[in-house]
């Protein structure tokens, strides 16, 4: 991308605010602020949260809102970011600005590698809640809602955020209203469990921390994979409409969505079933309502959490094109990825990030039973570093702002640089307990070789297109 552009990008002139690059601005606010609800509502609460119950029991509530509390300091600081400047692929754009040419490179591909593998988490958790009704292959399963969601996301971007939205608003409704049915088993006492619900759950089986601090901490990767996608408002940036009012009114849902859907939910679902009544692998809002005697509503709640899965591989499916699309317009991809189609998708980028996607129907037939695990481990760590760019973005944008070297945002993070540093320091310490975890430890050993490769990929950048490789936005 020239300089010429660049200008453009940042006084608006390349077709709207922050540049739409070519894409339509088709996302209006009911539709981004239901893909920013729905966006943190998904396989990490209704199935990863099953695993994380029997590790740390009820101090999982804890664990909820304290990661909740650091995701929103995340969010505050990327709509600082985008509200200086809003565009489509904003975590690598802010990255190549204020870090370098490099960290651009690495942050976009590993931004993009992000949603591949949750895109494989999805598909696999929606194949696990088939055989819920159907004792079929899980591969089957994932082979289908793979192709079915590529097809899907060959529309246009209008249509994609109406998807969203009712996606989204499924899985809103759903958990409301099984904290409702929660709330009137323990008021009321019906259903099988009305005899014995009691809040008293949350202390009376082993206390607060069953398993010891220890464990509440080492769930904390599975707590952290559970918020990712919350930053796709940021991605949602070059296709929205009004993006200087509508995403901050977004960002602001946070507090609240996570003190109903994550805090909230686990609460009444924990004083209603004790703790050790669940299991991994297995939902705890389908194991919930299955305890409770309510067969029809643990079948409902199946079919939404099948949803929730496959909204948030759509919303993968959905980035991955546009990742790739910002990386090749900034000369850091192949250009073939640049081209739109009329409805304005990029269509060959998210083709070749739907066909990476199959590894997860390889994977459901080789390791039914560890797929999920696997795939999560390496998911939260390749989405964390997203996380750590929009924080030192953040501290490195404000810190030349406060010497007036760039315009203030109208969206200022409170607290900042100080949340942003005890941000960066809880991610650094999930990672640290991840090299902990026997399990999520493989994820820790993949980075390194991504890493490299990235490394190896962008000398070879620099020898064929010095320009591309070169070039940071307003540096």
């Amino acid at each position: 991308m020239t300089s010429v552009q660049v200008d453009k990008q940042h006084d608006g002139t390349d077709g709207a605010v922050g540049g739409g690059e070519g894409y339509q601005r088709g996302l209006g606010a009911r539709q981004i602020q239901m893909i920013a609800i729905g966006g943190a509502i998904g396989t990490g609460l209704f199935l990863g949260a099953g695993k994380a119950i029997h590790k740390a029991g009820p101090s999982l509530i804890l664990a909820y809102a304290i990661a909740g509390l650091v995701i929103f300091f995340i969010m505050r600081a990327l709509g600082e970011l985008l509200m200086y400047r809003p565009v489509s692929g904003s975590f690598s754009e802010y990255a190549r600005e204020f870090v370098g040419p490099f960290a651009g490179f690495v942050t976009g591909w590993t931004y993009w590698l992000f949603w591949v593998v949750t895109g494989i988490t999805e598909v696999t958790a929606a194949a696990t809640y088939m055989t819920y009704w159907w004792d079929i292959p899980q591969w089957v399963s994932a082979l289908v809602f793979t192709v079915i969601l590529y097809g899907a996301n060959l529309i246009s971007v209008k249509l994609f955020g109406e998807l969203e939205f009712w996606f989204s608003m499924v899985k809103v409704t759903a958990i409301i209203g099984m904290i409702l049915i929660c709330a009137g088993i323990l008021t009321v006492g019906f259903s099988d469990a009305g005899d014995t619900a009691t809040v008293a759950h949350l202390w009376n089986q082993g206390g607060f921390f069953p398993n010891g601090v220890g464990s509440t901490l080492m769930t904390l990767q599975i707590v952290m994979f559970a918020f990712l996608a919350v930053e796709l408002v940021g991605v949602t940036a070059g296709e929205s409409k009004d993006p200087k009012t509508v995403l901050p009114k977004a960002i602001n849902t946070v507090p609240w969505r996570i003190a109903v859907f994550y805090v909230g939910a686990l609460i009444m679902i924990l004083s209603v079933v004790p703790w050790t009544e669940f299991q991994p692998g297995v939902s705890p809002f389908v194991a919930a309502f299955e305890k409770m005697g309510l067969g029809v509503g643990a079948a409902i709640v199946n079919f939404v959490v099948l949803t929730a899965a496959l909204s948030s591989c759509n919303s993968g499916m959905y980035s991955t094109g546009r990742m790739l699309r910002d990386l090749s317009l900034n000369g850091q991809g192949p250009k073939v990825f640049t081209k739109l189609t009329k409805s304005g998708i990029p269509l060959l980028g998210t083709t070749f990030s739907a066909a990476l996607m199959l590894v997860g129907v390889w994977i459901n037939y080789v390791a039914p039973g560890k797929a999920f695990e696997y795939v999560v481990s390496f998911a939260t760590i390749s989405g964390m570093w997203a996380w750590i760019m929009i924080l030192v973005c953040q501290i490195r944008y404000r810190t030349k702002a406060n010497r007036g070297e760039l315009p203030e945002s109208s969206f200022k993070a409170p607290g900042a640089p100080y949340t942003s540093w005890f941000a960066l320091a809880f991610i650094l310490m999930v990672i640290v307990m991840m090299g902990i975890d026997e399990g999520a430890r493989v994820s820790l050993y993949c980075a390194p070789v991504w890493g490299l490769l990235l490394g190896v990929s962008y000398l070879v950048l620099k020898s064929r297109n010095p320009e591309g490789a070169a070039f940071a936005k307003r540096s």
